[in-house]
């Protein structure tokens, strides 16, 4: 036997004897053999792809900002009451992605103007507080971009990407609610901004313990 016939049988019988083949020289088995989570990854996409799938995310993310919003304190001298639906809504983009968080929220809106009463309090239709349900369509698909670019899976990045989400929906809901009531720009900020900052934090803390939890979680199946 020639010497390169000894090399290519010593090969396969170390191949033989490693179920994954050979692996790479200076890397241990257990890492080569390793599938770690990609970057560039929602939550989501570590359900199998299908149609199917992102049709049920997208109506689950609007079903559950639907439910969340149910949860609702009213406000002393605001029309706009406190609800979970800001928290679902950044929940819902964060965990999508872009593209789904954008169709569930959008799909949550058109639903609502066309009757469903799951708006805040089982209402429906169009009202001073709609400018926050416009923000979060907007809101969602900015959190979901960010998501696929690593932003939920550290706890400071998660409060970030939160506090970004929730600026932009004030941007929209604030003016659309002065406009919408005829309120000065100062009274809009009393009455649709200043009294959720801390409900807000609390439900930034809340996303900041949750997502990278999740995360670390899926890394480690």
């Amino acid at each position: 036997m020639s010497t390169a016939d000894g090399d290519r049988g010593a090969d396969a019988g170390i191949a033989s004897r490693c179920p994954t083949g050979p692996h790479p020289r200076g890397v241990p088995m257990s890492t080569a053999a390793a599938t770690p989570v990609r970057t560039g990854q929602v939550l989501a996409d570590l359900i199998p792809a299908s149609r199917v799938r992102d049709a049920a995310l997208v109506l689950g993310g609007a079903a559950l900002t639907g439910v969340a919003a149910q949860i609702a304190v009213p406000v002393p001298g605001s029309p706009v009451p406190v609800t979970g639906q800001t928290f679902a809504a950044l929940l819902v983009g964060t965990a999508l992605g872009a593209g789904r968080g954008f169709l569930s929220l959008a799909l949550y809106a058109v639903a609502g103007l066309a009757g469903m009463p799951w708006f805040a309090s089982a209402t429906s239709g169009v009202a001073p507080s709609f400018g926050y349900i416009l923000g979060m369509i907007l809101a969602s698909t900015v959190v979901g971009a960010l998501a696929r670019r690593g932003a939920d899976r550290s706890v400071w990045r998660m409060a970030g990407t939160m506090l970004v989400g929730e600026a932009i929906i004030y941007a929209i809901g604030v003016p659309y609610l002065a406009l919408a009531t005829g309120m000065s720009a100062a009274a809009a900020i009393a009455a649709g901004f200043t009294p959720f900052l801390i409900g807000d934090a609390l439900k930034a803390a809340l996303a900041m313990g949750v997502l990278p939890t999740a995360w670390k979680f899926a890394n480690k199946r």
